[in-house]
């Protein structure tokens, strides 16, 4: 497995591969101002092959909120980490990303968070997402749940299992005990979802915080609002085209 020589060349707007990098650096620096991060832990991918086999991620030890769009790996699912040498990935992230774009090649992009409120969610011994408000139901019966955390991703029998939860439409994988992962057939429908999904976390946690009995809504209604949600058009092109936006003008060596 080599490591792309053009890693630091900056590329055109017109370049697939180069938008993919800077969608995903916009993502880094936005997840990084919503405290979605974790010090220089997690990770988030994007496939540029069209077998998924090979894949841009972050560099170990960068803090999502410096993360270029030129620093990011290119790598192949199929290669071998400890051949890779200083620019290893970090092997929790190698172990998880690169089994699921080898094994999920319709799972384009591949984002990985301990974030605040879905890691609390992940961590409660009823882990489910309960349809309870607009957010909630956007994620009705798409959420899969891994509750057999083995400790940390340090071989790839992690990125297997995980990998085998996501089957029967399920885009969401919520981590027993360890975060949430999201998989998306583009960065910005990625990296809508997280979002989405750490806000439905969020009021969810809130309600269980008042002590006071949850408002479920029917099974009807809440698959009603899930299509609904999916039906709706452009919204995470239009999230991740503003983000972009706002780093032009206040972080614009995101795009370098």
């Amino acid at each position: 497995m080599q490591i792309s020589s053009s890693l630091k060349q900056f590329g055109s707007n017109e370049d697939p591969v180069w938008q993919a990098r800077v969608d995903l650096a916009a993502s880094f620096r936005w997840f990084a101002r919503l405290d979605m991060h974790e010090g220089v832990a997690n990770h988030l991918s994007v496939a540029v092959s069209p077998d998924g086999g090979q894949f841009l991620m972050n560099r170990a030890g960068r803090h999502f909120s410096k993360v270029r769009a030129s620093d990011l790996l290119l790598l192949d699912a199929h290669g071998d980490r400890e051949a890779m040498g200083p620019d290893a990935p970090d092997p929790t992230a190698w172990h998880i990303h690169a089994r699921l774009h080898a094994l999920l090649p319709q799972a384009r992009c591949v984002m990985h968070l301990h974030s605040k409120y879905a890691t609390a969610l992940s961590a409660l011994a009823d882990s489910t997402l309960y349809p309870i408000d607009q957010n909630t139901m956007r994620f009705f019966g798409r959420v899969a749940l891994d509750d057999a955390f083995p400790g940390m991703a340090l071989n790839d029998d992690e990125g297997d299992r995980l990998a085998s939860r996501l089957t029967d439409g399920k885009s969401v994988l919520m981590m027993g005990n360890h975060g949430v992962l999201v998989t998306g057939p583009t960065v910005a429908r990625a990296f809508d979802e997280l979002f989405y999904f750490e806000r439905a976390c969020e009021t969810l946690i809130t309600c269980y915080m008042t002590g006071k009995p949850i408002r479920i809504v029917s099974d009807e209604i809440a698959a009603l609002t899930e299509r609904q949600w999916a039906e709706y058009q452009g919204l995470a092109e239009a999230h991740l085209r503003e983000v972009k936006a706002i780093l032009d003008v206040e972080e614009p060596d995101y795009r370098t």
